[in-house]
């Protein structure tokens, strides 16, 4: 397994919001996380990555117990996390933007690898360009750019649709879809986009009110009454 959460609790002081979490993957594999704005999905990102401890349960990446380290630690081992959101730094040009990805790595990155732009060619083209004056669809590509520089083994993704002209997601699904392929690449999927979602995953798991009440393959989780009883679809 490339990662495994188990009955993971964390929030915010003494406000729970993840309750007694556990979930999976293999490497490569594809996974979703869905449900409904404010049940938990981000949350439990941020606890994988470090940034919010966890009250109770732990997780192990790569066979590694990763409870309790710092994001920093956490991320050398091979993950990389794209905030909702995008989190770019806007001042700073597309190059600079990419560069900060590799920081954590040991001797850091100084040049960007080619392979970057066989998937986002756009960005070859705006290296010297502020990256707050990108486009939406731009910039979330430069986000998922920045996470690749450090060759993770796992993406965590943050509602990457969020936001974005319908023609831009079907561009960004693909994209994704072939990065994962390419590289072996695994990918836990926050999104409330549902087509979009089961489109990349091979399978996922239904969050409400900081639990998991659902999970299993994308045809399941295509079921009608899942998706109206969690989603509000």
């Amino acid at each position: 397994m490339i990662l495994e959460v188990t009955r993971v609790s964390s929030g915010y002081g003494k406000s729970i919001v993840c309750n007694d979490i556990s979930l999976e993957m293999k490497e490569g594999e594809r996974v979703c996380l869905l449900g409904r704005n404010g049940v938990g999905k981000t949350t439990l990102l941020k606890t994988i990555i470090g940034i919010i401890p966890s009250s109770s349960g732990g997780c192990i990446i790569k066979g590694k117990n990763v409870t309790g380290m710092p994001p920093y630690k956490i991320a050398r081992t091979g993950v990389s996390y794209v905030p909702q959101g995008r989190g770019i730094f806007g001042k700073l040009t597309v190059r600079e933007n990419i560069i900060l990805g590799g920081v954590l790595k040991i001797k850091g990155i100084e040049e960007i690898d080619d392979e970057v732009f066989d998937y986002f060619p756009v960005l070859r083209e705006r290296m010297g360009q502020k990256a707050g004056t990108l486009s939406g669809g731009e910039q979330q590509m430069l986000s998922v750019a920045r996470a690749l520089i450090s060759r993770p083994s796992l993406l965590l993704l943050d509602e990457p649709s969020e936001g974005l002209q319908p023609n831009i997601v079907q561009l960004l699904r693909e994209i994704i879809k072939k990065i994962s392929d390419d590289l072996g690449l695994a990918i836990l999927l926050v999104e409330q986009n549902l087509d979009f979602a089961l489109d990349i995953a091979e399978r996922g798991y239904v969050m409400e009110k900081g639990s998991i009440v659902e999970r299993g393959d994308v045809d399941r989780l295509r079921n009608d009454v899942i998706v109206q009883e969690y989603l509000g679809i």
